[in-house]
């Protein structure tokens, strides 16, 4: 039977959550994990999985969501399970899968070890927050092979959850969210092998929230691809990375509604790269806030000649609405990779774009550099006027270091990379990814209540947070977004569901739009001494 703990969780109800900023509505599954397991529970071991690390988990685990695939609760006992089967589970509806074991690679096929896909009201977990992917990704790239399969694949998901799970040395790219609407995802681990094509987290995507999240690898941490609108994006730790980014972008790219709040990023290629090489299309309304960085290659990078992509027709991809505050820190070497690099296309320059509080200097040296390219809007090197026309590379040189740089690091920031050659140990989830931020959830294995391993269980932190969630990060909104996420969040600790969802999603605004992804893009990172055009970027979204 279900613990203890899901009563508070049943009685407050699984209300989708809306968080201030660039959603537009809730996101989350419709209903809780518990009700789920009520309704019908598959055990992967009643189908023939063993926790030996030997016998195949794919074809049991098939077999466990087609009984349970239109309400139900397929459950992966703690334990270790071999993999050499990949999985589409698709058309699901009303279900979740609890992986509280681990499940290790088994194969050398390339795909998707576990894709879900064309399905509603869908959540992944993990009860003990121990819940892992192992890809072991190290066999096939010692020997120079990275066309290994993918760990996790979301794709044509609408209302869902992945939280509380762990994906570590992925052959190829960890966790994609594919064309997917009102999701969630938050408390994870992700740990890949130092080289380029390895992304953390790749979302092309309507109303996503993604926050609370560390990865170490040497490609993208999280990163935004066409088309996608409406994405939040806040407290994510990336941990000796690629760092986060927006692209690669090609012909129609279509990117609206992006927020990237409290990024921390350490020692690793960029703080933020929007990428592109031609194509055509627009980004616009974007916010990158509270972002701090110490030791990375760049710091704000938007390259419209980004030079590991192959040239797209087109006059590039142009910008506008952009907003760049609070960005404190330090680069590697500021002479030769200033903080500021805005080079927009000269077929469609950037304009309204807003630079402000930006503090970064150089780790090595004493000077450091602001480059604009076609960039109108204020602060810095941009440009002031209403003309938008192209214009040259302008660089502005200084020696002096900016007050208020000096910025908080993180207690668990790595000093070496995981290489390509060996294992890659599976981590534990971090109870903190930006200084000073409280997670907005707390990992299931720290909930009040406890857990009861060996059992089938829902997510109690959804109950509790659902009331404080939207709040958490009041500093960073606006007047009339802290009220009416403040009223909201009172109104989910008193009233039903129903009336709160109605409210909390009135407080969103606009509704998104969706799209068929066009553009993938990865990149391979580069370190301290390496130049960018070392990189390569060949997706195969």
């Amino acid at each position: 039977m279900l613990v203890d703990k899901l009563a508070l969780f049943t009685a407050v109800g699984l209300a989708p959550l809306f968080a201030a900023a660039q959603l537009s509505g809730s996101v989350g599954p419709l209903t809780s994990a518990s009700t789920k397991a009520a309704t019908k529970t598959c055990n992967v071991l009643d189908y023939g999985a063993k926790a030996d690390k030997s016998t195949d988990l794919g074809v049991p685990l098939a077999s466990a969501f087609a009984a349970c695939k239109s309400g139900g609760l397929v459950y992966i006992p703690e334990g270790d399970y071999a993999m050499s089967t990949w999985v589409k589970l698709a058309e699901g509806e009303a279900w979740a899968l609890q992986l509280d074991g681990t499940i290790y690679r088994d194969s050398t096929e390339g795909g998707n070890m576990i894709m879900i896909e064309h399905s509603t009201d869908f959540e992944m977990f993990s009860s003990n927050s121990k819940g892992a992917i192992q890809g072991l990704g190290y066999e096939l790239h010692k020997d120079d092979n990275y066309s290994g399969p993918r760990l996790l694949r979301v794709w044509d998901v609408t209302d869902f959850s992945v939280h509380d799970i762990i994906l570590v040395d992925s052959p190829a790219f960890h966790f994609s969210i594919d064309t997917c609407t009102n999701g969630e995802v938050y408390n994870m681990a992700i740990r890949g092998g130092n080289h380029g094509g390895l992304d953390g987290i790749d979302v092309w995507s309507d109303n996503i929230w993604i926050h609370d999240v560390e990865v170490t690898n040497k490609d993208e941490c999280v990163t935004v691809k066409s088309p996608a609108h409406n994405i939040l994006v806040e407290n994510i730790y990336c941990n000796l990375s690629g760092g986060c980014g927006m692209g690669s972008f090609g012909t129609d790219t279509n990117v609206t509604d992006i927020t990237y709040r409290n990024i921390y990023t350490w020692n690793s290629n960029n703080m933020m790269l929007i990428k592109s090489n031609g194509g055509s299309g627009f980004i616009e309304n974007v916010v990158l806030e509270n972002f701090i960085g110490h030791g990375n290659a760049y710091s704000l990078d938007v390259d419209s000649a980004w030079s590991s992509m192959s040239t797209v027709a087109g006059d590039g991809i142009q910008m506008s609405n952009v907003t760049i505050k609070n960005w404190k820190g330090t680069e590697a070497y500021g002479l030769t990779r200033g903080p500021i690099k805005m080079i927009c296309p000269t077929g469609a320059p950037c304009y309204d774009i807003t630079i402000e509080d930006f503090a970064m200097w150089t780790e090595e040296g004493s000077v450091q550099w602001y480059s604009c390219q076609s960039a109108y809007g204020s602060g810095f090197c941009l440009k002031d006027s209403d003309d938008h026309a192209a214009y040259s590379v302008t660089t502005t040189t200084v020696s002096v270091a900016p007050s208020g740089y000096s910025a908080a690091t993180m207690a668990s920031d790595l000093t070496t990379d995981f290489g390509t050659a060996v294992s890659i140990p599976i981590p534990t989830i971090p109870t903190s990814f930006y200084p000073g931020a409280t997670p907005y959830s707390a990992l299931m294995s720290l909930s009040s209540s406890g857990t009861s391993h060996g059992t089938p269980v829902a997510s109690t932190a959804r109950a509790t947070s659902a009331a404080t969630s939207v709040v958490k990060s009041s500093s960073s909104y606006s007047t009339s977004e802290y009220v009416a996420a403040t009223g909201a969040a009172e109104f989910v600790a008193t009233t039903s569901v129903s009336s709160a969802q109605k409210q909390i999603t009135s407080a969103a605004g606009s509704s998104g739009s969706s799209g068929k992804h066009n553009q993938g893009g990865q990149w391979q990172g580069l370190g301290r001494g390496e130049s960018q055009e070392q990189d390569q970027d060949s997706c195969q979204a």
